[in-house]
């Protein structure tokens, strides 16, 4: 698998990453079917599958259920492997999201997670943004906190998942990474990643393929909708890393294998 510089973390981490919400929950979530959460020894399958392809950056949160703890076992076994990404200022109780920011919450939460994915620290820490991008950036004690977890060794770079194009520019501006939806169903967001990128911020890219519906929907001819999906991504230059989210391993290859032609086609046309 491909990989690349994360802006300037001094991380490497691959074109595509695995996104892990579909092995922890599966209420209150917008993807087109619904689907039943895979158990232990499908999960053992998918991270099996994820490390022998190479995606191994792996995206995670407080608010996808049992996410966190499913991946731990595995975690503790291969940790030097693997890219953590979490997320901290969103929990999820089974009716719905709860959003905080404060001090306390924030470093409750990575502690909590620490624990759960058991590991003595955090490659990449997001702030779980609720839109409010600026807002939690500029007016709560997101950053300060941040800065504390990342001098206790807890946390080694972090940034924000942002919904909009003014919480990435500011994120840009004052973090290590950002986060964004990015790809055929989500095209707003890419000026101002590139622009970030450009200035050495890290990009990873969420909802590439439109949590599935882009799949669904497919390109009227006989591309394959995946591979396109996630070319439209890759080929501009500005995301280091495309996240998509599965619980099956079969899904994954098929992905990963995409992702190579995508490279390799890439790498042909550079020379």
């Amino acid at each position: 698998m491909d990989r690349r510089e994360l802006g300037r973390t001094g991380l490497t981490v691959p074109a595509l990453g695995l996104g892990t919400v579909k092995i922890g929950r599966n209420r209150d979530v917008k993807y087109p079917q619904g689907f039943d959460l895979p158990d232990d020894a499908a999960v053992e399958r998918l991270l099996e599958t994820a490390v022998e392809e190479g995606v191994v950056l792996w995206d995670t949160a407080p608010a996808y259920g049992a996410a966190e703890e499913r991946l731990g076992p595995f975690v503790a076994r291969h940790r030097e492997r693997l890219v953590l990404c979490t997320k901290a200022g969103e929990e999820y109780d089974g009716e719905g999201s709860r959003h905080a920011f404060d001090r306390a919450s924030l470093t409750a939460s990575v502690h909590r997670s620490l624990r759960r994915l058991r590991t003595d620290a955090i490659d990449v820490l997001l702030l779980h943004s609720d839109g409010r991008d600026l807002e939690i950036l500029d007016d709560s004690d997101a950053l300060d906190t941040i800065a504390r977890l990342r001098d206790a060794g807890d946390v080694r770079f972090a940034g924000i998942s942002a919904k909009t194009a003014l919480g990435i520019e500011r994120g840009g501006a004052c973090l290590d990474v950002v986060m964004a939806p990015f790809g055929p169903d989500h095209p707003e967001l890419g000026d101002m990643l590139r622009k970030v990128h450009g200035g050495g911020t890290g990009v990873l890219a969420i909802k590439t393929l439109g949590q599935g519906h882009a799949v669904d929907r497919g390109t009227g001819d006989t591309a394959d909708p995946v591979e396109a999906a996630l070319e439209s991504v890759l080929r501009p230059g500005f995301v280091d890393c495309a996240v998509v989210g599965t619980r099956s391993a079969a899904h994954l290859r098929h992905a990963a294998a995409a992702v190579r032609r995508i490279v390799g086609r890439a790498s042909g046309s550079a020379s």
